[in-house]
């Protein structure tokens, strides 16, 4: 068989989709494995040794059709489910599964809290669309593949930090999924061991204030020091790991590293760090939450009490 995967961003969710790929080039040796997602996620997939071939939407999706039609594919797995790639599936006119988004239950938590998604982890969902080919989970959870280009040597980090650093991971794509700054510094307090900061750009100058705020402890900012696949090889060698419910704490998952997750908008029900050593930091006291399905800009209530109102006290930060 030849099979192509969609699934065309963002970055937590294309690393969920890494057990479906495993699962079908281990259960089904004899099949051909391609995936396609957007040009700017090829990083996240381009090492995978379970995909024979990558598509990369740039600008036009019909770019992609002929293509893809050359390959004439006896199976789409569409992983996305949206208009696009509906749109993408019947342009190529072959058999298709299609992951179950639980779009009404999704809709009645966020706009009713009535809570009827299904009580567990995407990966889930996107593995149960196995099923009508006979596939079962194998229970070996997610991968994420560094070249080895991308791997970052201990040694290129400041002497404090060779011997064992946390890596808390401070960015999100939304405002009420990010620990306001406050927050932030009594978070890295309480841990009071070296930190390293990770994340993308537009967070380095939040991690300066961080480091400012807090002269006495250790804290190196890396925050757009390093593309994602370098700031995935400095979370790897952390001793454990603290983040937002974003791309790169579900990559520190992958990674079989102990996570901490902290959930402000979102809940964690179905959004937990997928891996074995995880705990969950968010506030369940709360009747507004979760306000929305991916996060918002500001908080609706104008309290943010589900970030502000989080408690570190009793929390014993410590690697496995």
């Amino acid at each position: 068989m030849k099979i192509l995967i969609i699934r065309f961003s963002s970055i937590g969710d294309i690393v969920w989709t890494s057990p479906v790929v495993r699962i079908l080039r281990t259960q089904l040796p004899d099949t051909e494995v391609h995936f396609v997602t957007k040009e700017s996620y090829a990083l996240l997939l381009e090492n995978n040794p379970h995909i024979d071939k990558l598509f990369l939407l740039k600008e036009n999706l019909k770019d992609l059709v002929a293509p893809l039609r050359a390959e004439q594919y006896d199976l789409v797995i569409d992983l996305h489910a949206n208009l696009r790639s509906a749109w993408l599936k019947w342009k190529l006119g072959v058999k298709s599964l299609t992951y179950n988004k639980y779009r009404w239950e999704k809709w009645l938590l966020v706009k009713f809290k009535i809570n009827r998604v299904p009580k567990k982890h995407i990966v889930t969902w996107y593995i149960d669309t196995l099923k009508p080919l006979g596939l079962q989970d194998d229970g070996k959870g997610l991968e994420f593949f560094i070249a080895p280009a991308s791997q970052i040597p201990p040694t290129d980090l400041p002497a404090p930090y060779q011997t064992g650093f946390v890596a808390i991971i401070i960015g999100a794509s939304e405002y009420t999924k990010k620990l306001p700054l406050p927050k932030l510094i009594e978070l890295a307090a309480r841990v009071g061991k070296p930190i390293v900061l990770v994340g993308g750009k537009e967070d380095a100058e939040q991690g300066e204030k961080l480091v400012n705020a807090l002269p006495a402890l250790p804290i190196l900012n890396l925050c757009g020091k390093y593309n994602l696949a370098q700031s995935a090889s400095i979370v790897g060698q952390a001793r454990f790991v603290i983040g937002h419910d974003t791309g790169l704490t579900h990559i520190a998952a992958a990674l079989q590293k102990k996570v901490y997750g902290i959930y402000g908008s979102t809940l964690s029900q179905y959004l937990y760090p997928y891996c074995k050593d995880y705990e969950i930091i968010e506030n369940l006291n709360l009747a507004c939450r979760p306000c929305s399905k991916a996060g918002k800009a500001k908080c609706p209530k104008g309290h943010f009490e589900c970030m502000q109102g989080l408690d570190f006290g009793n929390i014993n930060f410590e690697a496995p």
